[in-house]
């Protein structure tokens, strides 16, 4: 099967650097363009590019020259990680000249005709591209989100407690630093110290959450019937945003029977085959102290999320822990396994993969 060719916008910030690791080898796409600012235009992206990740620039890349924002792309396929201010309208405009891109970024998440996809939950929220291309008028263009980076061990997490009827949530995060991008939080502000507060993100997790968590209806997404209340903090540790969840479940189930619930569950069809998917999307961890950013936040390639600490909660009924690995499931990995259920679902008219499916 012959690879198709992507672009990354802000391919030398470090989500657009996680994008082109996460790209490297990857069996159905290779990164054929890198869009940067006008400072790092025209020159090699291995020359221009500070790399902040493991490792150093990948070799496929390194020659690269990169692309202005404002100039054309070939690209069919685009992956967003522009800073909101760039991606308002530009990612819209390529989506006008019949790009699809599929954005990190989180300025155009909450348009209502805009899937904001977490695979192994909504995969069904796919079907708002087409509500998207006729209400718009884009033939071939779409624009499909990931979520904010602190919503996704939520929403991972309570996707399964869905049949025993959520009311009511609470979420109170310890947030990586990477979450703020590069350089990130000054060393002076984040070691010895958690700042109580990370902008914007609590409003993203009480809103974010409770649309993917949603039923989509045919034409729009009817949110999750439930209250969320979120608190969020900065951590001093590198990788993966760890929550602390306590949540009211009108079913009350047993413990154990939540546990085996997350256990038990599996990504759906349409997903489960896909190359970023992992095999399994949740770990529980009997562990008393578990999970551990440093410890579990590469699990599952960092696709996965683990669980940890189900107790009783003497106000709403259960709390737990929940890791995601931010920057991967969190960011570039989550948007790339988006381009794979959109391309294994024909909404790439040029590319086919091996692993076509049939419409949701």
């Amino acid at each position: 099967m012959q690879k198709l060719g992507v672009a990354v916008l802000g391919a030398t910030g470090a989500v657009g650097q996680r994008f082109i690791q996460l790209l490297e080898n990857h069996p159905w796409f290779y990164v054929a363009e890198v869009i940067g600012s006008s400072r790092s235009a025209g020159q090699p992206y291995g020359e221009i590019t500070n790399w902040v990740l493991d490792g150093s620039v990948p070799k496929s890349v390194e020659h690269l020259i990169v692309k202005p924002l404002d100039g054309h792309f070939d690209s069919p396929l685009v992956f967003s990680a522009l800073p909101k201010e760039a991606a308002e309208t530009r990612e819209v405009e390529l989506a006008v000249d019949g790009h699809i891109v599929c954005t990190n970024a989180s300025v155009n998440r909450m348009e209502e005709d805009f899937p904001l996809l977490l695979p192994e939950v909504n995969f069904n929220h796919l079907k708002l591209i087409d509500v998207q291309r006729e209400k718009r008028g884009w033939k071939t263009g779409a624009v499909v989100a990931n979520s904010n980076c602190t919503a996704m061990p939520v929403v991972m997490a309570l996707e399964p407690l869905k049949q025993f009827g959520i009311t009511k949530i609470i979420v109170v995060s310890a947030q990586a630093v990477s979450g703020a991008g590069y350089p990130g939080v000054a060393s002076l502000d984040i070691l010895d110290n958690m700042i109580p507060y990370v902008s914007g993100d609590e409003q993203k997790l009480e809103t974010e959450t409770l649309r993917m968590l949603g039923s989509f209806n045919g034409t729009k997404v009817d949110w999750l019937d439930a209250k969320l209340s979120a608190s969020c903090n900065r951590v001093p540790v590198v990788d993966g945003h760890l929550v602390n969840i306590s949540v009211e479940l009108t079913a009350n189930p047993g413990l154990d029977e939540i546990i085996t619930t997350w256990t038990n569950f599996r990504a759906p069809d349409a997903v489960a085959n896909l190359p970023s998917a992992p095999k399994h999307p949740l770990y529980y961890l009997p562990q008393i102290d578990r999970p551990q950013s440093r410890r579990d936040r590469n699990a599952g390639n960092g696709m996965s999320t683990s669980i940890g600490r189900l107790r009783e909660c003497p106000i709403l009924g259960y709390k737990f822990v929940a890791l995601s690995h931010n920057t991967i499931r969190g960011a570039a990995g989550c948007s790339i396994l988006n381009a794979e259920l959109i391309a294994s679902h024909g909404y790439i008219d040029t590319f086919q993969p091996k692993t076509a499916l049939s419409a949701i």
